[in-house]
């Protein structure tokens, strides 16, 4: 499949060529542990054990790859597995990592719990400003991690500008692009080193898979990102990786009503009077609204806002949805919504990190817009 398809082409066809067999146009499940080989060493398409390779997955890795204009895809059993590779290949004892002050709170709990057991220091900076993240890159800063928009206040960084403040210092950027998907955003397009995803998100799209996914701009990382892959073993089965296949299909048609609905919402919230501050990229005031619109197709599906009447408000607000689910996670085709500070987030409270109280997170799915705007007029009260 050439690269000069057009996206929605290759999130169909990319990685997924008729099986040669059968014809069938779907890639088959292989469930299955290990190979037949051709004699010792003689391996059959190159799989020997599932671990080291699959041929769904593999399908899938060529198709996550096309869509990020990466050389490499690596998938993975969730995106903290995949955070966790990309961590021990790239870093040891003694390196430094700058993250965001806007994280997911996973990620924040395996920098804090996690990585700093093993003598890898990390620091905050606002990766909104590129001269923050340069005050805050030591001699021995090893990657410069961003999401944008970020998870929950759907915060902005110019990917380019931080990705030459990183290259500079002799870092590696490290850009999250699940709020995003590779749909409305290309980072390694725009300097990045490696794309991290929860492919449970947007590219699953229909929340009923958990996965992660790395994709390298370089062929030597790529390598070294996939043997640290096979040797730590935190791979997506071949269910798992059809489950995202069968989502990536649609992702280009589900962004675009995730993106319309989104607004629709935003324009709703703006003008609510219990609604203090609505974070969205869209939004003309967002402090970064020009570098979103410069460097994303759309703003994506994700909103927060902020309501009178602090965090107990909040909170009844999540209880009172109906057809906004209260639960965890984002990006299927149903509506969620939640209490960061209680909830996804509640592993950065009393650091840097920490959310407002006040915050609610909303994941706009693709249902008739008119009935969630009915919905969150009467959560809202």
């Amino acid at each position: 499949m050439s690269d000069q398809h057009s996206f929605e082409t290759l999130a169909i066809h990319a990685g997924q060529e008729a099986d040669p067999l059968t014809g069938a146009v779907v890639p088959p499940i292989y469930q299955v542990s290990t190979y037949k080989q051709d004699g010792v060493g003689g391996l059959r398409g190159g799989y020997e054990y599932s671990r080291s390779g699959n041929p769904t997955r593999t399908a899938l890795e060529e198709n996550l790859a096309a869509l990020e204009g990466g050389v490499r895809g690596l998938a993975f059993a969730s995106g903290l597995a995949a955070e966790d590779t990309l961590l021990r290949t790239l870093l040891a004892p003694g390196d430094h990592v700058v993250i965001p002050n806007d994280a997911y709170g996973g990620t924040f709990r395996l920098f804090a719990k996690v990585v700093s057991r093993w003598g890898v220091e990390w620091s905050v900076a606002d990766t909104s400003s590129p001269d923050a993240v340069r005050a805050a890159i030591r001699p021995e800063t090893k990657v410069v991690w961003v999401e944008t928009p970020s998870n929950p206040l759907l915060g902005i960084t110019d990917i380019a500008a931080v990705a030459g403040v990183a290259h500079a210092a002799g870092a590696k950027l490290v850009v999250d692009n699940t709020f995003a998907s590779p749909y409305l955003q290309q980072p390694l397009a725009l300097g990045a080193d490696v794309v991290v995803h929860s492919t449970t998100k947007y590219m699953g799209g229909h929340s009923d898979v958990v996965g992660g996914a790395l994709i390298s701009a370089d062929a030597g990382l790529g390598e070294e990102l996939a043997y640290h892959q096979n040797a730590m073993g935190s791979v997506a089965g071949p269910f798992d990786s059809w489950l995202t296949l069968r989502g990536i299909k649609t992702l280009a048609v589900r962004m675009d009503r995730h993106t319309a609905n989104a607004e629709r919402v935003v324009e709703l919230l703006v003008s609510h009077p219990k609604v203090t501050q609505v974070y969205y990229p869209g939004l003309p005031e967002h402090p970064l609204h020009e570098v979103a619109a410069k460097q994303m197709r759309a703003f994506g599906g994700m909103v927060s806002f902020r309501v009178a009447g602090g965090e107990e408000a909040a909170v009844e607000v999540c209880n009172r949805a109906k057809l906004f689910t209260l639960g965890e996670s984002l990006g299927g085709v149903e509506s969620l919504i939640e209490h960061p500070g209680r909830m996804t987030h509640a592993s950065v409270a009393g650091s840097q990190l920490e959310v407002p109280a006040d915050l609610v997170r909303a994941s706009v799915g693709i249902e008739s817009v008119d009935d969630l705007l009915a919905d969150l007029t009467q959560a809202l009260g």
